[in-house]
């Protein structure tokens, strides 16, 4: 507004001025002599003389203006002698403005050749002028000599629009001038013969060629091994065919009783018969259940630190990684078992030497065995149960192993003792079912399927006082329930420990008077309830952070309570050097069992002996490493 506002006060003064100068003139006018001082003024360098001339606007007709007849007898002989010379110098300096610019680029020309034009059509416009009431017309000596000859061609073809303004009529001139020099210049051929050159320069794109293979050469490195060739260049014999169970690595085991043959010796081994021998008179003669009242945990530490390990009590005993361990409660010798990733289940009697020699292999399963315990009534007994769906009892009397629980359309997790004579069992599902077991009853059913309100079931744990409650352990939640409430329909849990965040892994009572329940999760914490009182709530009283986070490789961790003092629990580790680690039921940490050398592996499962300082711990090489007095 303020801009418009100036330029229109800057008419008004000079539309005053103009009406000053034609009054002077109108009052001089009877004069006969009278001439007007022309206006000088620089156009270009030249000097341009400028005349103003009065006229009536009602006497003004479109094309009929001119200048007076005294002014153009004044000028006429200078207009004629000066429009030759005039025409030289502007054609001259015209060429010396324009001949460097030419040879610039044409992007550069055409900038500069606008800029120049845009000047000169400014500097013209100051000159012209309209008004309403009188009219001025500025004429200039050096309009007439722009351009030389080229000025009388344009103005002939603006003929055709003699009603135009003055100012438009140059307008379109400069227009037509800059539209034919440009074209002369010829740029866009220019452009056209530059993308031609670069099109030429520009390299063809090249592909790689491959190189071609040699029919009759090596070509690239291979293994020996698999050209079946040794380091001198010499084939290897033909590899021996591989047996059923290295094809099959889950072999389908047929149902019935299997006959206690280890696979890593002979049939007719008399060293295979005398251990079993030996161990079932060593299970007739049991320890009498005397109840001990705990030790204390300094008397209790003084015991631990005097267990260690030795190479002679590390050996491999199954082919995969060990998924399950029980040690026999005998005290006159020492029989470790494990259950193994590949449905195998391995015994190892320490007080052979060498080593070797007191390590017995079967194959009672296909799929993991993830549960093994000695029968509590008759320690000859050893019962495993696999993920395959089948409950076995391996009887060192006999030497075989029997079917006591199967069901191929269901895969089990865990099971216990609900009853102290072994009689009665009760078996997990992961599909989240129970079953009761009775094994007085022939056949290999169950006596009772049941729905419980978990999804999975990964332990199952029976109280070792009040027998009818259990604890089972799902994915997120654990429930204990009243076996004398179940049926075969969905079942609501008495109590329910919801405090779990991450998937959990094992629930277990305490091995004494049950009042306490220790449960391992995948959030690196273990949890301690006291379940002393089975009411509609048990509290947590302890956390426990623990690094349970084993991976994909190594089984996972599940603590468990030390039999002998049932305030400690036993838990692998994954810390550096590799350990095994015993916590207070208060959280205190209370010793780690180190082996140096000998324990340079994680210890996922691990089992303590019933009455003697003994741990024993597997680990993923299917190694089992002994700690003992």
């Amino acid at each position: 507004m303020s801009g418009s506002r100036a330029e229109a006060e800057q008419k008004g003064v000079s539309r005053q001025r103009l009406q000053v100068n034609v009054n002077e003139y109108k009052e001089n006018q009877n004069i006969a002599d009278t001439s007007l001082r022309p206006l000088q003024t620089t156009v270009l360098g030249k000097i341009a003389k400028v005349y103003l001339v009065p006229f009536s606007l009602s006497s003004y007709k479109t094309g009929q203006l001119k200048r007076p007849k005294s002014l153009l007898d004044k000028n006429s002989n200078n207009e004629v002698t000066c429009k030759k010379s005039k025409k030289a110098e502007i054609k001259e300096s015209c060429r010396r403005i324009l001949t460097p610019k030419m040879e610039a680029t044409s992007s550069k020309g055409e900038s500069t050749l606008q800029k120049s034009s845009l000047d000169v059509h400014a500097e013209s416009n100051k000159w012209q002028y309209k008004s309403p009431s009188d009219t001025v017309i500025l004429s200039a000596d050096t309009e007439s000599s722009q351009e030389g000859d080229s000025d009388e061609d344009t103005t002939s073809g603006l003929d055709d629009f003699s009603e135009l303004s003055p100012y438009e009529r140059k307008r379109l001139k400069n227009i037509s001038e800059n539209a034919n020099f440009f074209a002369s210049l010829q740029l866009s051929e220019s452009a056209a013969r530059l993308r031609e050159m670069i099109k030429k320069r520009q390299p063809s794109e090249s592909k790689r060629k491959k190189p071609k293979k040699k029919e009759n050469g090596t070509g690239c490195r291979r293994s020996m091994r698999l050209l079946k060739v040794d380091p001198s260049g010499v084939p290897l014999p033909a590899a021996p065919a591989q047996t059923a169970l290295e094809v099959d690595e889950n072999p389908l085991i047929p149902p019935g009783p299997l006959e206690m043959t280890p696979e890593n010796r002979d049939g007719d081994d008399e060293l295979f018969k005398g251990f079993l021998q030996t161990w079932a008179e060593l299970s007739k003669t049991r320890s009498k259940n005397t109840e001990k009242e705990l030790s204390s945990i300094k008397s209790y530490k003084v015991n631990l630190n005097g267990m260690v390990i030795s190479e002679d009590t590390v050996c491999k005993v199954t082919r995969g990684s060990i998924t399950s361990m029980a040690i026999h409660p005998s005290e006159m010798r020492t029989l470790v078992a494990a259950g193994a990733k590949y449905g195998q289940v391995g015994l190892w009697d320490l007080t052979h030497q060498p080593k070797e020699d007191g390590v017995y292999l079967f194959q009672p399963h296909s799929q993991p065995v993830s549960c093994l315990y000695f029968s509590p009534a008759n320690p000859a007994h050893l019962l495993s149960l696999s993920y395959d769906g089948t409950l076995r009892c391996g009887d060192f009397s006999r030497a075989v192993f029997e079917e006591v629980y199967r069901d191929e359309r269901r895969s089990f997790s865990s099971f216990d003792f609900l009853t102290e004579d072994a009689s009665t069992l009760i078996v997990g599902h992961w599909d989240g079912r129970m079953s009761l077991v009775d094994r007085r009853t022939p056949g290999t059913s169950c006596e009772k399927l049941i729905k419980s309100s978990l999804s999975k079931i990964r332990t199952v744990h029976v109280h070792p006082v009040h027998r009818q409650y259990f604890i089972t352990a799902g994915l997120r939640d654990i429930h204990i329930y009243d076996v004398r409430c179940l049926n075969p329909s969905r079942n609501q849990p008495l109590i329910s420990l919801t405090e779990h965040t991450k998937s959990i892994a094992s629930a277990y009572f305490s091995p004494l008077t049950g009042n306490r329940v220790v449960t391992t999760c995948a959030d690196c914490k273990l949890r301690i309830f006291d379940s002393s009182c089975i009411s509609s709530k048990i509290p947590l009283i302890t956390t426990i952070r623990h690094n349970t986070i084993t991976g994909r490789w190594l089984t996972r961790f599940q603590a468990v309570w030390d039999p002998k003092q049932e305030d400690c629990v036993i838990v692998g580790s994954m810390a550096h050097p590799r350990r095994v680690e015993i916590f207070h039921e208060t959280g205190k940490w209370v010793h780690s069992f180190l082996g140096g050398e000998c324990l340079a592996s994680v210890c996922s499962i691990n089992a303590m002996h019933p009455t003697q300082y003994i741990l024993a711990g597997g680990n993923s090489s299917g190694r089992v490493h002994v700690f003992m007095n």
